[in-house]
């Protein structure tokens, strides 16, 4: 397994690899880092895949634009089409975690032809909804629950990364402990932020690593974040209405490629996005299994590895693309 810059269009990408024969391309999320894939680049290389997982754009090594138009849907699919090409491939199995899933979803939507087949964790496909952009819409339904606010809606605001980098180290602690699956109901995050906190004053102070993140593992992300910051992914967030006036050519359109999803039972996530889980057979034509991890949160890949790694194995060997 080694880490490399790879030039794309105008770019460089830091990405972290291993193995060789077909292509199978492994996106994060927030906030991660193409090392949340460590156990499944092992797993897949083993297996006689090319496994590679980037750090996205503005995470890590890979840098990122400052504006925060630069991180639209259309950016980050491009990214990838990119990155399969300057890794002198054609066609590959994509597969993504969290704000990954929907990148790797919008890949098998807008780019059938290079993306054979797609596998999402944790977050479903959401299809873009005609009746408008989604930022007032979230609001609209926090309201009517009498919840808070979505931490989405929070993340809109310009200084929203501030809390983030005045510390690394407490905001990567609390993000890994109040979405993970060893963590009490009583103190999981729900993703709802009540009047007056954010969204790392409501995870308790004392909240601990992780069963499965060594502190070594944890010191790599607060190296990498305390370098980077969180500006760049948190514009991620901030595209979410734009991404939706730039996908109207995609309205209605379903993903027909094999596709598998797969989510923790006990991930906070669910609270707003688990209505779509019932959708997914509407919109994904192949879907080979939808798969719910007993027990874990929302960090999957990193806490359910070998699940994780059996079922991406198992769907990438019976798809039949590549």
């Amino acid at each position: 397994m080694q880490t490399r810059m790879v030039e794309t269009d105008g770019r460089r990408q830091a990405v972290l690899e291993a193995g060789q024969g077909p292509l199978v391309l492994l996106i994060h999320g927030f906030p991660e880092l193409a090392l949340s894939w460590r156990d499944q680049i092992a797993a897949l290389a083993q297996a006689g895949y090319r496994a590679v997982a980037p750090d996205m754009r503005g995470y890590g090594g890979s840098a990122g634009p400052d504006r925060p138009d630069g991180y639209s849907i259309l950016h980050l699919v491009g990214d990838m089409v990119d990155l399969v090409r300057a890794l002198g491939e054609t066609r590959c199995i994509v597969i993504g975690h969290d704000w990954g899933a929907a990148v790797a979803w919008h890949c098998a939507l807008i780019r059938p032809d290079m993306f054979a087949a797609v596998a999402g964790l944790s977050v479903p496909f959401q299809p873009r909804r005609a009746s408008g952009p989604p930022i007032s819409a979230m609001a609209a339904i926090s309201k009517r629950a009498g919840l808070g606010d979505l931490y989405i809606s929070r993340f809109q605001a310009d200084d929203a990364h501030a809390i983030f980098d005045a510390d690394p180290a407490t905001a990567l602690r609390k993000c890994f402990y109040g979405y993970d699956g060893a963590t009490s109901d009583q103190r999981q995050s729900t993703g709802f932020i009540p009047p007056g906190e954010d969204m790392l004053s409501v995870v308790p102070g004392d909240a601990t690593l992780p069963p499965w993140m060594s502190e070594a593992h944890f010191a790599d992300y607060v190296a990498a974040f305390s370098t980077s910051g969180f500006k760049g992914p948190i514009d991620w967030y901030r595209c979410l209405d734009l991404n939706w006036s730039l996908t109207a050519f995609v309205q209605d359109r379903r993903i027909e490629q094999p596709s598998l999803f797969i989510v923790g039972e006990r991930d906070p996530v669910r609270n707003y996005s688990g209505k779509h889980e019932a959708e997914q057979p509407l919109w994904l034509t192949d879907l080979r299994g939808q798969i719910v991890l007993p027990g874990a949160g929302h960090w999957i890949q990193q806490e359910r590895p070998d699940a994780v790694n059996a079922a991406l194995l198992e769907f990438i060997g019976s798809s039949g693309v590549l």
